[in-house]
């Protein structure tokens, strides 16, 4: 584990996809370096409900005294969509990584809720990456929300869902990009 993942004092809160983030995933080994990051619980990791992981949500950031920084991947990156057209909570920015389009073929069907994307601009800093052979999302639906979320795009080439199946491990890009929002 690189050793500048163990010195961001910032609140995180890591919001996975469906199913959560195995052992080996790239948000575990992060917020297993880092006690600021905490995970976002959900009741129903194999059957998502939008409103249920989006109150989870709203229910993190409450608890945190200090504006955290929000991590998402997959799903989760839609439940922030949601979550942002809804609360009046403050964050200090969101890291979205591999957003799927709940239109697409590959969209779970166990996931209830996550259509349509909300594409209103965020009153935060955000950054949206991409993957040019995700299964799950195309280049063009990530910068599309991208561009109506008003989040910088990130495209990192043919990288899969990155996640841990892709091979991304401790993923030192991803954690440059994070530290942008750091600050």
């Amino acid at each position: 584990m690189p050793e500048m993942i163990a010195f961001v004092n910032v609140p995180t809160l890591i919001l996975p996809g469906i199913g959560n983030s195995d052992h080996a995933h790239w948000q575990t080994l992060w917020e297993s370096a880092n006690s600021e990051f905490v995970r976002v619980q959900q009741r129903d990791w194999k059957n998502p409900v939008c409103d249920e992981w989006v109150n989870r949500l709203e229910q993190a950031v409450a608890a945190i005294s200090e504006r955290p920084v929000l991590v998402a991947h997959s799903l989760g990156c839609l439940c922030v969509a949601y979550w942002a057209a809804r609360t009046s909570l403050n964050i200090k920015g969101a890291l979205l990584v591999a957003p799927p389009n709940p239109e697409g073929a590959g969209f779970p069907s166990e996931a209830r809720g996550f259509s349509p994307v909300p594409l209103l601009s965020f009153s935060f800093p955000s950054i949206v990456i991409a993957s040019s052979n995700d299964p799950y999302g195309s280049l063009e639906f990530a910068r599309s929300c991208a561009s109506g979320w008003g989040s910088r795009f990130v495209n990192i080439g043919p990288a899969g869902h990155i996640n841990s199946e892709s091979g991304h491990g401790e993923w030192p890009e991803g954690w440059t990009l994070f530290q942008e929002l750091t600050v």
